[in-house]
């Protein structure tokens, strides 16, 4: 049975979480679009357009702590060529002091279709209270 565009969109979403989770800025870079833009934690207050400013934290690396990513609800909202997901985002990692820690983020992330093909083309992360 073909996935639906709602499932394809989750899982777009969450194979893009993957490229985050563990520095691949060749998967990251093929489903976002080139003039992508966002509002983010690391931006401190501004939006950011284009991809460089996202491969400087690639180029960091992954690190050595194993991380596991977890989209909680995911929605979608199709609204034409464009879709609208949301979720909150629970990633599990051993902090500095060697004990398991949780994070949380509320994620709105937009993509749109080009050529066919969905691309990721605006986001905003804000850190959950």
């Amino acid at each position: 049975m073909a996935a639906t565009a709602e499932q394809e969109l989750i899982e777009l979403s969450r194979q893009l979480i993957d490229s985050i989770t563990t520095a691949d800025w060749k998967a990251y870079a093929e489903l976002c679009a080139a003039d992508i833009s966002c509002f983010e934690p690391e931006a401190v207050g501004h939006l950011v357009e284009g991809m460089e400013f996202h491969r400087y934290y690639f180029n960091l690396g992954a690190g050595d702590s194993p991380r596991n990513t977890t989209l909680v609800a995911p929605k979608v909202r199709l609204m034409g060529d464009v879709a609208v997901v949301t979720y909150v985002r629970l990633t599990q990692r051993i902090n500095e002091a060697d004990a398991p820690t949780t994070s949380s983020f509320e994620e709105t992330r937009v993509w749109q279709k080009q050529d066919g093909a969905w691309k990721h083309v605006h986001f905003h992360r804000s850190p959950c209270r």
